[in-house]
């Protein structure tokens, strides 16, 4: 009984790590790191924050497939000490939905982005607005956003699986 618990408090410590997380850098570390940057280096301030927010966000990358991967540990974990828990396959089945995008997003997308950033030598946003380049890095930061928006919705999804069920 006392692994089971350990196994369960643990799976919701780490879903709510990824969940914040994910919520922290979208909603206060990316607005914040682009603002004082763009304020203080008006030149500058745009492609440093990409820069830093990149390599903060490369750093996330990694916690979350850890997360991941210790997430279907604690379920299988719940499901070999115990009956299996509720919905079980459906919440293996999220949890590694979660962890392609998480690959999909830091293995694909956003060594994409830095690439482009690299190749373009400053700011896109002085690029010609017609310029391919602009459009595509304007798709791929979308992309990367609605890869995070699917994995906050996953998280929020689990959690409140955990919080109405008990697990």
């Amino acid at each position: 009984m006392a692994a089971m618990i350990a196994f369960r408090y643990v799976y919701v410590v780490l879903l709510a790590l990824w969940l914040g997380g994910m919520v922290a850098l979208g909603g206060i570390a990316a607005p914040a790191t682009f603002a004082v940057l763009q304020q203080d280096h008006p030149d500058t301030g745009r492609s440093l924050a990409g820069r830093v927010f990149g390599e903060t966000l490369k750093r996330f990358h990694i916690a979350s497939y850890a997360i991941a991967g210790l997430l279907l540990a604690c379920l299988i974990g719940m499901a070999v000490l115990g009956s299996k828990p509720n919905g079980f396959e459906i919440r293996f089945v999220i949890i590694v939905a979660m962890l392609l995008i998480s690959l999909y997003s830091g293995r694909g997308v956003s060594p994409t982005i830095e690439r482009m950033q690299q190749e373009i030598g400053g700011p896109v946003a002085s690029l010609d607005p017609n310029d391919p380049r602009r459009t595509q890095f304007g798709r791929l930061h979308a992309l990367s956003t609605a890869l995070m928006l699917a994995n906050i919705t996953g998280a929020l999804a689990l959690l409140y699986w955990e919080a109405r069920r008990g697990g």
